[in-house]
């Protein structure tokens, strides 16, 4: 009998904090550049060219959380039978946290001991472990550490389904997932489904992202003889399987280095990947044939990697994790063209594979893949079959709510007409007072805030109305932020100076220092916010650093006595101690500790202040571990 059950999850955690209420108009570093775009095959040229995001707006970047972990209690809805026991976790993006295999006891996914949030996704915040359902663009999706709507369906057995959906705002597109759990069956299904409700085609980005545990025995078997290697080195080569650099790639803790390998399936192939401990035992994901790509991800057993495991579970006890992947494209450097009014569907297995060790393990690889294949497939051959059975019900109108999303894809339908499915409803009343603010724009006006208050991530897929609404120095804000957005810079300098003349503000300030690199707009801006908002006080002295010390000093020298501490601040005054000579200060506060919450993937600053202070002060004291977070082994 399958149960689907409403619980809470108590773990360590810390506090996510507030959004940065700073327009992200700048992207991060891109860590996904392809550099040798000229030698791949043309059609991946063409999808790796395809759909980049520019920015993550409307959404805002969110790197307000810190490193203190404190017990928490987490919304978890449990779907379970006699084989397996599925943990979800609704308010964090529909997080797949664990998956149990019941009779054995094995937890078949890396269950992560603590919530820790960390700089690797595209709006900042991830955190790792379980599986999480990637939409949009390359990396992970804006959704990660946001709230879903969930809700009980009944499913054609007369079992419960349980059903997420949201808006992706990004992209504007509608993610379903619905998980499926029948009576008898030791596999979860999980039907997926993604909706272009718009008439235009829409860049379509898709990974399901799978962390399993990892040990020096555990083996990733998958059918194929070829990979795409892609490393920090920003290249895309292809590869034989399983041999690579003199050892078996297949083997996740025989790599030094972060490295991701995209799988080459054979045509006809039914996609699936597995990750299996000594004994053969462990996790297998399996799909319908749309989601082709499949991948492996390993951090590396340099320092670097190890830090970085460490730093997404402090106090991690044993390896570590590694993760495969199942995707839409062949690698997660492309994009594929969503027609409009179009939705793409298919169904993805998850359950317990065990496999002859000495199969599993063997050093002939079309033995070990084949063994493995021959054990799936009497599983799966009604996948094709399962797919349809669950498109008969997809559409069917959610019942019971057991979760709340947002109101954000109300508030979209509202001003477009669009159409979407009955089984992904979203209502007027889904709206929250964050949306509600924004209603008024549909009739021609947007009330103006306190301009002490940040303006709320600008709707940049309304720059119609916005231009077409009441002026306030509102308006005049968000209509810059819709033009920078749409590459109109002229335009969204007008814009904002605009909204200073109408009021004088902080924000449009802030804009403007970036779109015409007047430093003394910046500093004008942390006045304006009393030097308060650490991430505007970081911003102004980075972008100073070179050119204006006298202005870094004079703000650095305004902040308050309790924000001085902020691991943000202390690096920048770390950054302002060498520029001015200072190297012995520079290394009295790093010799103290900075724990920089938002440390960022491929960035490596902490250890390069730490050789350029050494350097300065004529020593070669090594960099301490905690400030290794290389990409490139043990730098």
């Amino acid at each position: 009998m399958t149960i689907l059950s409403v619980q809470q999850l108590v773990l360590p955690a810390a506090d996510l904090g507030l959004e940065n209420p700073l327009p992200p108009l700048r992207a991060q570093q891109d860590l996904h550049v392809v550099e040798n775009l000229a030698e791949l095959p043309p059609e991946m040229q063409e999808s790796v060219q395809y759909g980049r995001l520019a920015s993550v707006l409307p959404c805002l970047t969110q790197d307000g959380y810190d490193r203190k972990l404190v017990e928490r209690a987490l919304p978890s809805l449990v779907l379970e039978n006699d084989h397996l026991k599925a943990t979800v976790l609704p308010s964090l993006g529909g997080r797949l946290y664990s998956l149990i295999h019941k009779p054995s006891g094995q937890e078949l996914l890396y269950r992560n001991p603590v919530l820790q949030p960390a700089n690797l996704a595209l709006r900042n915040a991830w955190f790792a472990g379980g599986v999480e359902w990637n939409l949009g663009s390359t990396g992970h999706w804006t959704g990660t550490y946001a709230p879903l709507h969930a809700a009980r369906v009944e499913g054609p057995d007369g079992s419960p389904v349980l059903r997420l959906w949201e808006w992706e705002r990004s992209r504007n597109l509608v993610t379903q997932l619905d998980f499926w759990l029948p009576d008898d069956s030791d596999l979860l299904y999980v039907g997926a489904r993604i909706q272009n409700p718009s008439s235009n085609p829409v860049p379509a980005y898709w990974w399901s992202n799978i962390a399993v545990e990892q040990s020096p025995r555990t083996r990733v078997l998958v059918p194929a003889d070829q990979a795409w290697r892609f490393g920090y080195g920003n290249r895309l080569d292809l590869v034989d399987v399983p041999e690579y650099e003199g050892a078996d790639l297949t083997y996740p803790m025989r790599h030094r280095r972060a490295v991701d390998f995209f799988f080459e399936l054979p045509p006809g192939q039914r996609p699936w990947i597995a990750a299996l401990d000594a004994e053969g035992n462990g996790l297998v994901q399996a799909s319908t044939d749309r989601l082709r790509g499949r991948k492996l991800f390993v951090w590396g057993e340099g320092k670097g990697g190890r830090r970085w495991q460490e730093w997404l579970s402090p106090g991690l006890e044993g390896p570590g994790y590694a993760e495969i992947q199942a995707g839409l494209a062949r690698t997660q450097l492309e994009h594929l063209k969503l027609p409009g009014a179009t939705n793409w569907h298919w169904l993805e297995a998850y359950g317990g594979l065990s496999v002859d060790p000495e199969i599993a393990h063997a050093e002939d690889w079309g033995t070990a893949r084949a063994g493995a294949d021959a054990v799936l497939e009497p599983r799966l051959t009604d996948l094709g079959e399962r797919e349809q059975e669950w498109l008969t019900f997809a559409d069917v109108a959610p019942g019971e709510q057991l979760a709340n999303g947002s109101g954000w894809g109300a508030l979209e339908l509202m001003r477009t007409g669009w159409t979407v499915s009955t089984g992904t409803p979203f209502p007027e009343k889904q709206l929250t007072e964050r949306e509600r603010a924004w209603l008024p724009l549909l009739d021609g006006r947007l009330p103006s805030t306190d301009v002490v208050d940040a303006p709320d991530g600008t709707l940049v897929s309304w720059k119609d109305l916005l231009e077409a609404a009441e002026e306030s120095w509102l308006v005049w804000y968000h209509r810059g932020v819709a033009r920078w957005y749409d590459g109109d810079v002229a335009g969204a300098v007008e814009a904002w100076e605009q909204s200073g003349q109408v009021i004088p503000n902080a924000w449009a300030l802030r804009n403007l220092a970036i779109a015409t690199g007047t430093l003394s707009l910046y500093e004008r801006a942390a006045e304006l916010t009393s030097f308060r908002l650490v991430p505007l006080l970081v911003e102004a002295v980075t972008a100073a650093l070179e050119t204006d010390l006298p202005l870094v000093k004079r703000v650095l020298d305004q902040v308050p006595a309790e924000l001085r501490d902020d691991p943000r601040l202390r690096l920048v005054e770390v950054q302002f101690l060498l520029a001015t000579g200072d190297a012995a200060g520079a290394e009295f506060l790093l010799e103290q500790g900075i724990e920089l919450a938002g440390v960022r993937e491929g960035a490596n600053q902490l250890a390069e202040l730490w050789r350029l202070t050494q350097e300065r002060l004529g020593t070669t004291r090594p960099v301490p571990d905690s400030y290794q977070f290389s990409m490139f082994g043990d730098d």
